[in-house]
């Protein structure tokens, strides 16, 4: 038994190399088109843009391995119905599940590889990326960029609003805090001029207080520094790059739950979290549905029908996957739903489409 699943697993990943090479050659040459002109015309050097194109295949390997490990598996049953080695194995008393356990473990192992690439390769991958584009080829700045105007947080029972930042003297100007109490009713209101952030605390300069618990009015206060106990760190103003898609599992995490602490809804970045960790096991959802949707067709098209199935399989997924993750985002669905939702819907049509197999 050994000897048929090392065949089988040798045809499998001799298929997925083939596949996933076609896939990433098609994504690089598109890439290619697209950037080169730009690149070239901004004065890049042939040097940065080769180690460009070179760090962002952890991100084209990412993006096309699902497709590839779905057609690879349906290819796999393909070959092997056309040359009838299925009908020889099952003659022999092989089961349809000991035939694809060689396929279900390899699709196992691949997730595992694409979560890892997801969480330790591709972040890292994609700062050189930004960094070789913007810096060598751009010649723009090296400098992180902050949020710098009209800026809100909240931090408990506190509101700050502040006019500006000023990301060099990690300064915040016209500065105004709430206090306010549950039914967020105003208990307090802090003017400040300017507010410095120093030995991780923030001192509040030229300060007026005015609280308004007093039996007549409210009984202002006036103070040249005031220490402020806020949740308010530098690295919140940094201004978060537009593509998440390629932050780790735990910036997206982090980054969520800041925007949470300071009184901001977190359902998208929620979302791509969960996501992020949903995705690679597509590939293995892949196998699943692929080898009984492979099984059920294997005599009405072989390889030419396991293109075409793959194409449209791997497009439904696409769909679906949006979709819901489009309402996650959105707050419609629970982040968790949302992301493992394309994956526990293809699930599902691959047990029933498994009931269906005659064993």
């Amino acid at each position: 038994m050994s000897v048929i699943n090392r065949y089988i697993a040798q045809t499998w990943l001799r298929l997925l190399m083939l596949c996933l090479s076609g896939f990433v050659g098609i994504y690089l040459v598109i890439d290619l088109i697209e950037k080169i002109p730009r690149f070239m015309r901004e004065g890049g050097a042939a040097g940065d843009i080769l180690q460009y194109f070179i760090w962002k295949l952890p991100e084209m390997i990412s993006r096309t391995a699902t497709f590839s490990v779905l057609m690879a598996t349906l290819l796999t049953l393909g070959v092997l119905s056309r040359d009838s080695e299925i009908i020889a194995l099952r003659s022999c008393g092989i089961s349809l599940l000991r035939i694809s356990l060689p396929m279900l473990t390899l699709g196992f192992f691949v997730s595992i590889l694409l979560l890892i690439n997801s969480e330790l390769v591709l972040p890292h991958s994609y700062v050189h990326t930004e960094q070789i584009e913007n810096v060598k080829i751009k010649k723009k700045s090296d400098r992180i960029t902050f949020k710098r105007n009209n800026i809100w947080f909240r931090s408990s029972s506190m509101i700050l609003q502040a006019r500006l930042f000023e990301p060099i003297t990690k300064t915040l100007s016209g500065v105004v805090v709430w206090n306010v109490d549950d039914a967020m009713n105003p208990v307090s209101r802090i003017d400040a001029d300017t507010a410095l952030f120093r030995d991780g605390r923030w001192t509040l300069n030229s300060t007026t207080l005015r609280n308004f618990q007093t039996t007549a009015g409210y009984a202002p206060y006036s103070a040249q520094t005031m220490v402020l106990d806020l949740n308010l760190k530098i690295e919140d103003l940094q201004v978060l790059e537009k593509d998440a898609d390629n932050m780790s599992i735990r910036s997206l995490k982090e980054y969520a739950e800041n925007l949470r602490n300071g009184g901001y809804q977190s359902y998208r970045y929620l979302a791509m979290m969960h996501a992020k960790i949903a995705s690679p096991f597509a590939a293995l959802i892949m196998v699943m549905l692929g080898i009984p949707f492979a099984l059920k067709n294997s005599r009405s098209g072989g390889i030419a029908m396991g293109i075409g199935t793959s194409i449209g399989i791997g497009f439904a997924y696409f769909v679906v996957n949006a979709v819901l993750l489009s309402y996650g985002r959105s707050g419609i669905l629970t982040p968790v739903v949302a992301a493992w939702g394309a994956n526990f819907i293809f699930l599902l049509s691959g047990i029933w489409l498994s009931m269906t197999v005659k064993g």
